[in-house]
């Protein structure tokens, strides 16, 4: 294990940069700021577009810049190293900025080519920074900000770049390119920004630092506390956000605490460290008394806590600069104070010029003109320095642990600075123009268990890492008189990017349980756009004595390049592998590579054999003391398990099977396996079925050695101990171990005997062999007769292993080991082999009780155990679910919905409680598409075997497929309810069935056939108790909300809405919730049956069947609806009548408020829970609500009689049941009048004179004889009469010369009459004259002598027998 360079990002888009930041810009205006780098360049860039065109990105990971800006002329140089470059430490936001531009580059996750998730870094703004003329960027600084949610792991909320100017002025943006801050904090340009941030301490002694941002003017150090910066910056994005969404401009953005300090003594400076708060030892404080106050200085009680600056530049070369904290500072303006006084004790200082957003140009003029005060600084002396006259420092980056400094300088030097000492420690030559950076790696956490420390805190080594552009090469030094411990060659344009601190916020009470996600050093390849960090591991750091780790860590890498390689002969293999092994002289890493050997699926199992044999016959060799047990361990029971592999593939493919000889114990089985075998052939029927697998799935594959290996382990007395991972693994070593054995291909003896010399458990095997026996399920019931002989051999061998059956058991009680067999059993979801299992297993335990009984008893009675009690509950339970799991296996007709068979167990239907069977029936009824009339039919031949034999003829005799199936279906369905004669009683099923159906409609209400079939369901039990409860479970549940929404819906339109509308408000289209409100109607009506019926028939008794007493879990619908309270009558026939008002304006698509036709106790009184007793309407209505109620009736029959409109169709042709031409409609508006104190009497006279109106006369003549008012019905018909009349005589289209000589011959009142009438009004004005004639006739029946219209009667009755006969 060596260094390496990983690359974990790339960068897309770099071209793009490129361009938008080298694009000439003479003729652009600055005020320029979303510049998008579309645009296309008119200058030759030949010489580098080769060099940059694979700008892709990749991953991302953090740190920031260091902005070595190297001064090249032209464009012709690589580009890269005229930016200034920065990079998060979190690797999600790279800033790259030239002159007065910069673009930011965001992280994004892309898939590659291969599938592989990859992050990328990807062009998110670009845009100008500057507002000020003549200003460029000098140094820019990327801070992730912690987010404060308590759920947060160590992610950053958002970053924050700080970008410094030529102006003197700092700005702080948002990764957006928003502008939150900006300050002019000295009239210089701003040479370098660092920040510190917090680190966990290593030790309990350490100082712990405080966050802060420094900035470096050529003469003056400003430090901005991080704390103070945090809550800024988050006010100023909040208050941000808010004046974007509310449009306004007006920002106040919070005072910002800074100290600033005038370095004194040094000529010139070009870089900086801050070190953080030290406090000196008493010793260093006494010389630093003596050397600065002479002999006669005095020294305070307790040493200061001072901040520790370093400079790098000129005269002297490096300068240590200690401010003391809390010393005299002189006085600021009052905000200072202010804001000093709540902050801290030490000297801060109030932002003072700060630049507002979206303002108007005057304003910003008046800006630019009335420069800010900017603050003094205050003087700093320097203490010491390393004074060199020629050398010139270039730049300083401190190290992690704030102890070290490697500085650069202009004769092409890296020194390395002891901070802490103030000296020149070591230093490195011919390193021109170099970048540094430092990595700080812990310790492995397995190297920890061998060291003498291990009780101490991880140690943790130093490394700095050198890039040397000139001779494009990354070296990594170990500190700190170190070797070089590695070196790559990475190009010579390459940028180092350090950042040397993470997240911004974070305190010691945050930090607790994060894991930061930073990168250390990244390295920024803009010819590929990669972005790579470099990974060093702990033992490089260590001393060269411990190198033989190194050598060690080399053959372990050797082992693995050699087990990956495909092509590698099995004996080289083998010797390869095995002078690997004993060349490694350290035992944890000789374990590891012989743990990877063992785990490694190509090597074949001699080869591991041989080479695990060899390596514990020379650990055996050597002396004991020296060896290290827990490989010798590991080599001792290697050696075991892979022997016991090879055994057992010798036995299986040995195929020598042994003759059974325990025919006498399986006397009865044969019997058993007989009576069961009808349903076990159906059963398989259905499960063998072709279905899709995968190759690498089947059971028959064989077990690799590895597998066997990595399941079985050793525990430290010797016995094997299988581990249970996966139900998969479970079953394929199983199906190694047994299977053989079940088909009759192995030996069962032998490989038991084996297996118990191994020493693993004997109720591990039988768990193991149970599996296999399961999970084999359609091969098994192929074969039962051969395959039960073999199970019951294996079984009964497994029993007489020593530890299987307790020498102890008492017959009389339950034992463990037959327990789990049934545990097993009643666990299966496949019900023959659990059956088949189980017949198995009762005949084993009966054969071994009664052997214990012969030897303790010597009697000839058979003895009566619990054990066996249980054995024929269980047996019965299983036979109960193989003919359930039968019924539930037949396939959905074509197309039919419900997704996959139900699968039960004797657990799930216990678990499913007294309710369990029937759910599953319904569920299956569903999937079926059964209609409730079937299922009727079905039952009641169950019920009446005569009927049953009767129609069983006749189908045969029809004899086509697919009544053939129903028939296998109806049969199955009473063989289920031949077992389950409780569970399943007619009202139960019914009620889950109707259950099923509602719970079905409410995932899609589009289908209102379910809703329908639902009620239908419910109509057919026969308890009005259960019909009640479920009624209002029902209500309650699924339909009330729906039902209110419809209603609010209609009020709100004010007539039947549009289908839109419906999807929206109701969540189904116009026609479902048609088909809705129709089901609500006879909802309603079948719970007033209920509830009136309730009274008079007893309450049901719900039962169980023997065998399923012990069901545990949630009550049936049954009983829940048994639990239901009662309702109150009044209040369902309320919601029952605006049902039928909102069913009808639906199905004749009327114009309705329906809300609107009830008072306001009657409005109030609904959507109320139907068991609560409500204040509902009584007495006489307002008539004017009466009168719209009327108008909305006469409306509904016009519309109905419309609906049914067909001439030629006489009274005795039928209606239809449902929809708007049902024959139930008028009884229903006759029923609504009387509840809505409308006089029905006027409802009849109506639907007369519609039904005449539309030419239907036989279906008017029967309403009629209803009609009590016969004198106002008889006005009534006259007038439409004589529009009948005056369209054959007048308007007709083919007047006749009869006609018209009738009409002559007309008394003149008549005539007169006539030509009066309008027969537009008429919707079948051509009817028959017979027709016309006997409505005639019927008039004058109706209409009184002394009626004042009587004499027009006759005349009418002349004209038309005198056009009857002239016809």
């Amino acid at each position: 294990m060596s260094c390496s360079l990983w690359e974990f990002c790339r960068l897309q888009e770099l071209k793009t940069v490129r361009d938008f930041l080298f694009q000439n810009q003479t003729t652009e205006p600055a005020e320029e700021k979303n510049q998008t780098a579309d645009n296309d360049l008119t200058w030759d860039t030949s010489d580098w577009e080769s060099a940059w065109d694979s700008g892709e990105n990749e991953e991302e990971k953090s740190t920031s810049a260091t902005e070595v800006e190297s001064e090249t002329t032209g464009q012709s140089g690589p580009w890269l190293q005229d930016c200034v470059v920065s990079l998060s430490p979190c690797s999600d936001l790279l800033v790259v900025a030239r002159e007065h531009k910069a673009a930011f580059l965001s992280a994004k996750w892309r898939t590659d080519d291969s599938g592989r998730e990859e992050m990328t870094l990807a062009v998110s703004w670009t845009g100008t920074l500057s507002t000020e003329e003549g200003e460029c960027v000098s140094s820019t600084i990327c801070i992730p900000l912690a987010s404060q949610k308590r759920s947060s792991t160590g992610r950053p909320d958002w970053t924050c770049v700080v970008v410094g100017f030529t102006s003197g002025h700092v700005r702080f943006y948002t990764e957006n390119g928003v502008l939150l801050l900006a300050q002019l904090l000295h009239e210089d340009p701003v040479l370098r920004l660092k920040c510190r941030t917090y680190e966990i301490p290593r030790h309990p002694g350490v100082t712990e630092q405080h966050e802060e941002l420094s900035i470096l003017y050529p003469a003056a150090l400003v430090t901005i506390d991080g704390f103070s910066l945090f809550q800024s910056l988050r006010a100023c994005r909040n208050q941000v956000a808010r004046a974007t969404a509310a449009g306004s401009d007006v920002i106040q953005p919070p005072p910002l605490a800074y100290k600033k300090w005038g370095l004194q003594d040094m000529d010139t400076i070009v870089d900086h460290s801050s070190v953080g708060v030290m406090t000196l030892c008493v010793f260093d404080q006494m010389k630093n008394a003596s050397i600065l106050g002479g002999f006669n200085a005095s020294v305070k009680g307790s040493p200061p806590a001072m901040s520790q600056y370093v400079t790098v530049g000129a005269g002297p070369y490096t300068g240590f600069y200690y401010a003391v904290e809390g010393s005299s500072q002189p006085l600021l303006s009052h905000v200072a104070l202010a804001v000093a006084s709540k902050l801290t004790s030490a000297l801060f200082n109030a932002a003072s010029g700060w630049l507002g957003w979206n303002k108007n140009k005057n304003e910003e003029e008046a800006v630019q003109k009335q420069k800010p005060k900017v603050e003094p600084a205050t003087p700093l002396g320097i203490r010491f320095g390393l004074p060199d006259s020629r050398r010139h420092g270039e730049s300083i980056c401190l190290s992690p642990c704030n102890t070290l400094a490697g500085v650069t300088d202009d004769f092409g030097r890296v020194t390395l600075l002891d901070l802490a000492r103030g000296i020149a420690i070591r230093m490195w030559k011919g390193y021109r123009d170099a970048q540094l950076g430092w990595l700080q790696v812990p310790e492995e956490r397995g190297d920890r268990e061998f060291s003498p420390s291990a009780s101490l805190p991880r140690r943790h080594a130093l490394f700095l890492v050198i890039y040397a552009p000139r001779r494009g090469i990354l070296e990594v030094w170990a500190m700190q008189q170190g070797p070089r411990v590695g070196a790559f060659t990475v190009g010579k344009h390459c940028r180092l990017l350090y950042a040397g601190y993470r997240l911004m916020g974070v305190n010691s009470v945050t930090s607790k349980g994060w894991q930061l996600h930073t990168q250390q050093v990244c390295l920024l390849d803009p010819t590929t756009g990669a972005l790579r960090t470099v990974n060093i591991p702990f033992h490089l750091a260590l001393s060269d004595k411990k190198s033989e780790r190194a050598k060690d860590m080399h053959l372990v890498k050797r082992l693995t390049a050699l087990l990956k390689s495909r092509d590698v002969e099995p004996d080289v293999l083998e010797s390869e592998a095995r002078s690997v092994l004993l060349d490694i002289k350290h035992p944890a890493i000789k374990k590891q590579a012989l743990e990877s050997l063992l785990a490694n699926k190509n090597v074949p199992v001699s080869c591991l054999t041989n080479v695990t044999c060899a390596l514990n016959d020379t650990l055996k060799q050597q002396d004991p003391e020296e060896v290290d047990t827990s490989l010798l361990q590991l080599c001792s029971s290697q050696l075991k398990l892979l022997q016991l592999y090879t055994d057992i593939q010798q036995l299986h493919s040995a195929g020598d099977s042994e003759a059974s000889s325990e025919n006498d114990s399986l006397e009865g089985i044969e019997e058993e396996l007989s009576r069961v075998g009808p349903i076990l052939q159906r059963y398989a029927q259905f499960t063998s079925r072709p279905s899709v697998t995968f190759a690498q799935d089947s059971p028959d594959t064989p077990l690799p050695a590895q597998a066997f290996l990595s399941q079985i382990e050793c525990t430290e007395d010797g016995e094997l101990k299988v581990l249970r991972r996966s139900e998969t693994e479970w079953n394929q070593l199983g199906n190694f171990l047994f299977w053989g054995c079940l088909c009759g291909k192995g030996p069962l003896h032998k490989v038991c005997d084996t297996l118990q010399q191994a020493g693993i458990s004997p109720q591990q095997l039988l768990s193991l062999l149970l599996s296999v026996w399961l999970q084999r399920e359609k091969e098994v019931v192929q074969k039962p007769a051969e395959t039960v002989r073999n199970l019951h051999t294996l079984l009964v061998a497994l029993s007489n292993i020593k530890g299987a059956v307790e020498d102890s058991w008492d017959p009389q009680s339950i034992s463990p080991w037959w327990q789990q067999v049934r545990h097993t059993c009643i666990q299966s979801h496949n019900a023959a082999a659990a059956l088949l299992a189980a017949l198995v297993a009762h005949r084993a335990a009966k054969a071994c009780i009664t052997s214990r009984a012969d030897s303790k008893l010597q009697s000839e009675w058979e003895a009566v155990s619990l054990e066996l009690e249980q054995w024929v509950v269980c047996v019965r339970q299983l036979e109960d679910v193989l003919v359930l799991q039968t019924l539930l296996l037949v396939p959905p007709p074509q197309g039919a919905a419900g997704g996959a068979a139900v699968q039960c167990s004797i657990k799930s239907l216990q678990e499913g409680g007294t309710g369990g069977v029937a759910d599953s029936v319904s569920k299956w009824v569903f999937r079926q598409k059964l209609a409730p009339e079937c299922l009727k039919e079905i039952l009641q031949k169950r019920e009446n075997k005569d009927a049953d034999d009767k129609v069983e003829q006749r189908e045969v005799v029809e004899g086509n497929e697919e009544k053939e199936t129903t028939d296998r279906t109806a049969e199955l369905l009473a063989a289920v309810w031949q077992r389950f004669p409780h569970s399943l009683s007619p009202d139960l099923l019914f009620a889950h069935c109707s259950w099923e159906y509602v719970v079905q409609w409410n995932k899609d209400p589009e289908e209102g056939a379910y809703l329908r079939w639902a009620v239908e369901h419910l109509k057919l039990v026969s308890s009005p108790h259960i019909q009640l409860g479920i009624s209002t479970m029902m209500w309650s549940t699924f339909i009330v909300k729906r039902f209110s929404a419809a209603a609010f819906l209609m009020e709100k339109v004010g007539k039947a809405p549009k289908d839109r509308l419906c999807r929206r408000d109701v969540g189904m289209g116009d026609k479902a919730m048609t088909s809705f409100l129709g089901c609500c109607v006879q909802l309603l009506q079948i719970l007033m049956e209920a509830d009136s019926a309730v009274e008079e028939v007893p309450v049901p008794e719900l039962s169980v069947e023997e065998a399923w007493c012990g069901a545990e879990g949630p009550a049936s619908i049954a009983e829940l609806a048994l639990e239901q309270r009662g309702v109150h009558y009044p209040l369902v026939q309320h919601h029952c009548l605006l049902a039928s008002l909102l069913h009808a304006a639906m199905t004749f698509s009327l114009k309705v408020k329906p809300l609107g036709l009830f008072d306001s106790k009657g409005k109030n009184a609904f959507f109320r829970d139907l068991t609560t007793i409500q204040l509902m309407p009584s007495g006489d209505m307002d008539p004017g609500l009466v009168s719209i109620r009327q108008e909305f009736l006469l409306r509904v029959l016009t519309g109905w009689v419309q609906a049914v409109d067909d001439p030629s169709s006489t009274a005795t042709t039928p209606l239809p049941s449902t929809g708007p031409k049902a024959d139930w409609w008028p009884s229903l508006c006759l029923e609504l009048g009387s509840l809505l104190q409308v006089n029905p009497d006027i409802l009849r006279r109506h639907l007369v004179c519609e039904l005449y109106n539309q030419g239907l006369d036989p279906r008017a003549e029967e309403v009629m004889l209803e009609v009590e008012d016969k004198d106002v019905l008889g006005s009534q018909l006259l007038v439409l009469t004589g529009q009948r009349l005056s369209y054959s005589l007048l308007h007709s289209q083919s007047q006749t010369q009869a006609a018209m000589e009738l009409l002559a011959r007309l008394p003149p009142t008549l005539c007169t009459w006539l030509k009066a009438m309008d027969p537009s009004e008429l919707r079948c004005p051509l009817v028959p004259l017979p027709q016309t004639s006997r409505l005639v006739g019927r008039l004058i029946e109706i209409l009184p002598e002394n009626h004042a219209q009587y004499s027009l009667a006759l005349h009418l009755l002349e004209a038309v027998e005198a056009l009857t006969t002239e016809d």
